[in-house]
């Protein structure tokens, strides 16, 4: 599959920012109407000096529309939108159907603090290449906390899963909770307190040894990001023969278990938190065939025994927008 010319940084720990989701969403879709429309100027001028350096000069930008369009053709149906916050920057997403192409084309926008396009991608969707599409997960799993969570990341495709792009979380989640409107908090947003998942048990997903645990990170507060730590607090557990799991953006000094214990599934690990590059308090979890975060594939993570939207399920893989909760 081609790869379209592209310039942006794509870095998968975080999930959605809540603050201004509709102002960012009408940003986009403005970008991406004005880009289809050759309507390239008023683009020039909203850009950020970096990124009109890459293109060089105005008269590279236009190049660069005329081969992505002779590229795609024309732009059908639009399948998704998502708004996120990612290192300081608003990013736009959106995943299409073109004439031109079989598969979706994702078109990504980064907005700075200031509203400036800091960041322009616009590829054909696909997933990281992975050996792993067939794999069964050896550990059997549970799902990593009790009580109802929400599967705001994960499936296979990137309209429900955008980490899918990255090789090691290839198959990665993040679980929220969430009240019956669909809020992740209740009162002042800007209160780590304010968040349903703050502060709640994060369990050992299976039988396993601490093979890292960090936990002295700050909280960030909501808005600010961590880059340098992405992960943040976290605990890695070897569940089997090249079979790690990640659990990340956990509370400061809320960590039970420390590098080298034995836990058993159900264990309490440490508590939900906001440390890392996240925008919001949230779980991240995934499993990978290393306990190197920047050195991995991607595993399925196949839990066993939860219910779906209310629905058993004895063995499977949540998606995006799924209400999960484990079955005792």
């Amino acid at each position: 599959m081609r790869i379209l010319p592209a310039i942006a940084a794509i870095l998968a720990l975080v999930t959605p920012a809540r603050a201004d989701e509709q102002a960012i969403l009408e940003k986009g879709r403005n970008a991406t109407d004005a880009f289809i429309a050759g309507n390239l100027d008023h683009l020039w001028q909203a850009m950020t000096p970096g990124l009109q350096a890459v293109f060089g000069e105005r008269a590279g930008l236009s190049s660069f529309h005329e081969q992505v369009l002779a590229g795609l053709g024309e732009q059908r149906e639009i399948e998704s939108e998502t708004v996120s916050l990612e290192n300081g920057f608003n990013i736009y997403r959106q995943v299409a159907g073109w004439s031109e192409t079989p598969t979706g084309v994702m078109t990504q926008w980064s907005f700075d603090a200031s509203g400036a396009i800091a960041g322009f991608l616009i590829t054909e969707v696909q997933g990281a290449a992975s050996d792993y599409l067939d794999y069964e997960t050896q550990a059997d799993l549970r799902l990593p906390f009790n009580g109802e969570w929400y599967v705001f990341w994960g499936g296979r495709v990137l309209e429900d899963n955008y980490h899918i792009i990255d090789v090691g979380q290839r198959f990665a989640y993040d679980f929220i909770i969430h009240d019956a409107d669909g809020n992740s908090y209740s009162g002042e947003k800007d209160r780590l307190e304010s968040y349903y998942c703050w502060g709640a048990e994060i369990l050992a997903p299976a039988d396993g040894r601490v093979i890292a645990a960090v936990g002295d990170l700050p909280d960030q507060l909501i808005g600010e990001t961590d880059a340098q730590n992405p992960a943040g607090n976290h605990v890695i557990l070897e569940l089997a023969e090249n079979e790690y799991a990640f659990l990340v953006h956990l509370q400061a000094g809320s960590l039970r278990v420390r590098e080298g214990d034995t836990v058993s599934q159900g264990d309490v690990l440490g508590l939900c938190g906001n440390s890392g590059n996240t925008s919001e308090p949230h779980l991240h979890f995934h499993l990978q065939t290393t306990p190197d975060l920047m050195n991995g594939e991607g595993l399925p993570a196949q839990f066993q025994s939860y219910l779906a939207d209310g629905e058993p399920v004895d063995r499977g893989e949540p998606i995006r927008g799924q209400i999960v909760a484990a079955q005792d």
